[in-house]
């Protein structure tokens, strides 16, 4: 008989800015990720004795967040020493897909107990650290017509007519929920504080959003991608989109996703280990999926990958009561929220990575416990994940209320 996957508990880091200046940026990865785990063994009273594996998503794997960093933090968190731990990679979807390798684990009957979640100290280790043949490569760039995910992203509101105005206006809405919530209390069942070795709180609360953003503040950035589209990666996308007569570059930081330092972890398991351990179910995983599409444009995968978790389910949008999905730039969210025909009424309600930072291998846990909360204050039952991934992916997990 096939087991379900329960979500027995969901927490996450506060996001604050992934650069030297940043409030987290004197916290070691294997420190911001041992926060979590002790979060989760104290809130659960958890014999970590039961855990049979923690699976962490982290997109740059090197320096201070290599050496297979899921069993480092694992050990610095004092687990007990049964406990493994592994990283894995799918660039922006890793977080997601940790949680959804927990989740098959735990329906195949394999482990009982998994936690999953991810890390990324981007103030630390730099995105793209780790190099690799997409964009390091260059005869696989040349061969493969690699273009930056930004000018993908101004393709997309160039193909969709999404003007600089409708892109900043998402962005701004983006602001204004995460601040509301933020404020409101509306994070606090899962944002574990930060503290230092000596056991002073750095942060307690997202640091990273912009409550005092403005059209006018948004309107005054210069575009992002516009100087680096003349070099050639305008003419790449031209040629394929070739109704087109250019690029309107429309990114810029205000309306994409900000780089921050996060961490996530989750607790999944069977039915029984929850008996167990006299712990309550608040959700059990319903579907997964993962879906593929053209990795020129690079970051169309989000919808297809939605329509595939609901086709596994058997369900459809209007079966959904809220969305989320990763604001990785806000055309992203715009193109989501039209190929799934749904509204910005039940998108993203409490704001999302453009405000609140996009902490890469950490995502998918952040936008999961997040949007756990929300069901709950809402009393609300079920919500659909979904993030865009590198080369094309996408990816998507539906959860329900139990």
């Amino acid at each position: 008989m096939t087991n379900s996957a329960y979500i027995y508990d969901a927490v996450r880091t506060p996001r604050s800015k992934g650069k030297s200046d940043g409030t987290l940026h004197e916290v070691k990865p294997i420190d911001l990720g041992a926060g979590l785990l002790n979060a989760l063994k104290e809130r659960n009273d958890l014999d970590t004795s039961y855990v049979d594996d923690v699976v962490m998503g982290c997109v740059s794997p090197v320096a201070e967040q290599g050496s297979d960093i899921a069993k480092m933090i694992v050990q610095n968190a004092g687990w007990d020493e049964s406990v493994a731990g592994v990283q894995l990679n799918r660039f922006c979807a890793s977080g997601l897909e940790a949680i959804n390798t927990a989740a098959a684990k735990v329906v195949a009957g394999w482990d009982q107990l998994v936690v999953a979640g991810g890390i990324e100290c981007m103030s630390r280790v730099p995105m793209g650290s780790d190099g690799g043949a997409m964009a390091a490569d260059a005869a696989f760039a040349i061969k493969e017509n690699f273009v930056p995910q930004g000018i993908g992203a101004d393709a997309i509101a160039t193909i969709d007519g999404y003007s600089r105005e409708d892109v900043d206006a998402y962005a701004l809405e983006s602001q204004k929920r995460a601040a509301s919530a933020r404020d409101n209390g509306w994070f606090d069942g899962s944002v574990v504080p930060v503290k230092d070795l000596n056991g002073v709180t750095i942060l307690e609360r997202d640091d990273f959003i912009k409550p005092n953003s403005t059209m006018d503040g948004l309107g005054a950035l210069r575009a992002s991608f516009a100087e680096m589209g003349k070099y050639g990666f305008d003419d790449i996308l031209l040629k394929k989109y070739n109704t087109l007569d250019r690029i309107n570059h429309v990114h810029t930081p205000g309306n994409s996703s900000g780089i921050v330092d996060g961490a996530s972890a989750v607790l999944i398991g069977t039915a029984s280990a929850g008996k167990d351990l006299g712990l309550k179910p608040r959700a059990r995983v319903v579907s997964t999926a993962i879906t593929s599409t053209d990795p020129i444009i690079m970051l169309t995968g989000p919808g297809p990958a939605a329509k595939k978790a609901l086709r596994s389910a058997g369900m459809s949008t209007s079966d959904i009561d809220l969305w989320e999905i990763n604001e990785a730039f806000a055309s992203v969210a715009l193109r989501y929220m039209s190929d799934l025909d749904i509204s910005h009424d039940v998108t993203n309600v409490v704001g999302g990575s453009i405000a609140m930072g996009h902490p890469l291998g950490a995502t998918g846990g952040c936008i999961l416990s997040s949007m756990l909360d929300e069901l709950e204050r809402r009393n609300l039952r079920t919500g659909m994940l979904s993030l865009c991934v590198g080369g094309g992916m996408g990816i998507s997990t539906i959860i329900e209320r139990v």
